[in-house]
């Protein structure tokens, strides 16, 4: 009867142990982390001058950029879609920030990284007023020699609050 409860005991102590080795495994090293905000940082300037190639410049060759509006498939046509909507759209006031609980690394050879966080920025149509958008991010990292570049870029768009009813307006039931 003993030989059940210590091997039990063993089991619980091991399993127990074992998230604590992921965590370990799991975190990123303030070094990356900060190349990561540089990486971040080029994004947001680049978004914020309507300047395409520096954008494209921070994918991989293979990259996937995942829209709103459908995936974009390799830096070439990733740059293509950037030069298409600054011809249409003026980006400002882009910033980005990272969930406290991102990043992380992504199996055990440490040159892939997952990390996610939310958007915003203000747009302007050639013939619109400025909008305010907001969404959020997600990301997969990889190590080509020294640098890290975007191996996919997932964004969405959160819908704006529906419009409050004018207390004042009038309703019509025919």
């Amino acid at each position: 009867m003993k030989i059940p409860l210590v091997v039990a005991l063993v089991g619980l102590a091991v399993s127990l142990a074992l998230p604590t080795f992921a965590q370990q495994k799991e975190t990123v090293d303030p070094q990356i982390i900060e190349q990561l905000n540089a990486l971040g940082k080029k994004m947001t300037d680049a978004l914020n001058n309507n300047d395409p190639a520096p954008i494209a410049a921070l994918f991989t060759e293979d990259a996937v950029f995942l829209t709103d509006r459908g995936p974009v498939y390799g830096r070439e046509a990733i740059a293509k879609w950037h030069v298409d909507n600054f011809k249409e759209w003026h980006h400002s006031n882009h910033t980005g920030k990272r969930d406290p609980n991102s990043p992380r690394i992504i199996g055990t050879a440490g040159n892939e990284i997952w990390a996610n966080g939310s958007w915003s920025e203000t747009v302007q149509h050639q013939t619109d007023e400025p909008i305010q958008l907001k969404g959020y991010w997600s990301a997969i990292y990889i190590r080509e020699g020294d640098d890290w570049k975007l191996r996919m870029l997932t964004t969405n768009l959160t819908p704006a609050p529906a419009a409050t009813p004018s207390p004042t307006g009038s309703h019509s039931n025919q």
